[in-house]
């Protein structure tokens, strides 16, 4: 990709997963109603709301600033654990970056793999808990994968959605060992994550926004993508 990621694309990637996360929002709650609270779907949709709000409101920003000021909503905004893993995801993520702009894929992926250090360091999950761990991670490593191996930048983006994809439908027959869900026990075999569902949704805006050439992105990607 020349000249790399852009701020505007990446917020587009902010923009676009708002959007998939409305459009998934009754699917995420369903399967939240069969191991939590029932609420994943609603408390996703209202902290994104208000994160392109903050967005709208705040003006041209940098990378750091503009992912601080979204992981900071995100905190405040949603409920249980979604919010303080999300926004530390993103708060993290906007550290690594700084305020390069463009930024460069490998900064990116290093950049995404902070966001992925922090979900661990907040959640303490591992491979295999049933969380967004399940599906961010493996992700990450098919980014990195990907770029080592020369592949176009789109075609990285594509293998990671695709390995969130993976990791996302690898969480239904295992079982919970972390959140309500673990209290489940046994009962929480055979579901699919919440947490990993909306986690592949946001690779998948990465994905679809940020292969883009800059002045094909400012258009954006349509309503996103439902899961049904």
């Amino acid at each position: 990709m020349d000249g790399g990621v852009t701020t505007a694309q990446l917020q587009e990637w902010v923009r676009a997963f708002a959007r998939s996360i409305e459009v998934n929002k009754e699917l995420l709650t369903e399967l939240d109603a069969a191991i939590g609270d029932a609420d994943h779907g609603a408390n996703m949709h209202r902290g994104l709301t208000a994160a392109v709000t903050a967005l709208d409101e705040a003006g041209p920003l940098g990378p750091a600033a503009m992912f601080k000021k979204v992981g900071m909503t995100l905190v405040s905004t949603i409920g249980g654990a979604s919010g303080p893993l999300y926004g530390t995801f993103f708060l993290r993520l906007g550290g690594a970056l700084g305020d390069a702009d463009p930024v460069a894929p490998d900064g990116f992926a290093a950049a995404l793999r902070a966001g992925l250090d922090g979900v661990v360091a907040r959640g303490k999950a591992e491979a295999g808990d049933k969380t967004m761990y399940d599906a961010l991670a493996p992700a990450v490593d098919a980014l990195d994968a990907g770029l080592a191996a020369g592949e176009p930048w789109a075609a990285a983006l594509r293998r990671a959605s695709a390995a969130a994809d993976a990791g996302r439908d690898a969480t239904t027959p295992m079982l919970a060992r972390k959140g309500r869900a673990s209290y489940l026990g046994e009962r929480s075999i055979g579901h699919q994550d919440p947490g990993a569902t909306s986690t592949a949704l946001l690779v998948a805006a990465a994905a679809d926004t940020l292969d883009r050439a800059p002045a094909v992105s400012a258009g954006g990607p349509g309503e996103g993508t439902a899961l049904r």
